[in-house]
Formats: structure tokens, sequence, C-alpha cells
């Protein structure tokens, strides 16, 4: 039986190199020989709740203004040039066409993490082709109306450990930095 998971994760190995595909194949090295604990407690909490409540905590701290006085004046200065404003004519060089889409499909990087609605690259790169029609006329549709829908803004933060060694310390919030995941089609 143990022969048996030594000869699927060679296979698995050996597929990964054959087919070129680089994650799987480093996916897979890590999954058997790399066997690292991982950081199970943080600011001394345990629960993963208490420590997903001290990330939020810690995130929103992190990114709120260091002046609400000043942040104010300026969103109201915002508010009062913006009811005047009129846009710019779209021009033909802010035109999204097929060709275009399509390219930026292609050039996207593979292997990132999903959004925070499940999608990834790899679903528009091996979408049918399509996708590129549509997603043209809706980014078309977006600088026409000058409206960003609403989940474009949406994105979720994953905390990434600084230190190399963090299996043998104690850790704070302090020694994370946050990840923004933005939606794909972004």
């Amino acid at each position: 039986m143990q022969n048996t998971s030594v000869d699927f994760y060679s296979n698995s190995l050996h597929d990964a190199l054959l087919m070129k595909d680089g994650v799987s194949f480093w996916r897979c090295w890590r999954s058997k020989f790399e066997n690292k604990a991982k950081c199970t407690q943080v600011d001394g909490c345990v629960n993963p709740d208490v420590i997903a409540d001290k990330f939020s905590s810690f995130f929103e701290n992190t990114f709120t203004c260091n002046n609400p006085g000043r942040a104010e004046t300026l969103k109201h200065e915002f508010a009062m040039r913006y009811s005047s404003y009129c846009g710019l004519p779209v021009k033909h060089e802010y035109y999204f066409d097929t060709k275009l889409v399509s390219t930026i499909i292609g050039k996207l990087e593979h292997g990132k993490a999903q959004d925070i609605d499940g999608l990834c690259v790899e679903l528009l790169y091996f979408c049918h082709p399509v996708i590129s029609v549509i997603l043209s006329k809706v980014f078309q549709l977006i600088m026409l109306t000058s409206h960003v829908p609403v989940g474009f803004r949406y994105n979720y933060i994953v905390p990434i450990p600084k230190p190399k060694e963090y299996y043998s310390k104690s850790l704070t919030c302090n020694d994370f930095r946050g990840i923004a995941i933005s939606p794909v089609l972004s």
C-alpha cells in the first residue's frame, strides 16, 4: 500500500514534468516533500475565528486615513467638483475591441488565487472564445456610461507571514502583510 502512494506521487511529478506544468509539479512536490507545520497561533490565540477578527481589526486600522478631518474635506471637495463634471469623450484609442480583450486574457498570469466569487484566470483562458466578445461589450459599456460595477470594488485580504522562519517564533499581526485579491474581471 505504501508503494502505491509512492508510485502515485512519482507519476504525478512525472506527468507534470511531461506536460511542462510548473504549477502542478511544484504543488505536488511541496505536498510530498515539504512537511512543515502550518502557522496556527497568532497573538497567543489558536481559535481561527478570534485570529480572523484580530486580522480584520489590524488590517482595518492599517488601511484607514491618518487624518479624518482632511479626508472629509477632500471628500466634500470631490463631491462639489463631481457634480459639474460631464466626462471626457470616448476616443478611439479607449475602445475595447475583441482582439484587445483576447490578447489581455492570453497574457494574464496563471496559478493565482481565486477572487471573491471563485473565478480564476484559468477560467477565462480556457473559456469559449466568445467570452472576449462579451467582455469587450461590457468594458465598452463601462466606458460609455462612466459607471464601474459595484462588484469590481470588492476584494479580500489574505495575510502572508513576513518572516522566513515563522514556525520558530510566536507571531503577532504585525508579522503579516496583507495581499488584496481583486476580482479577475476588474
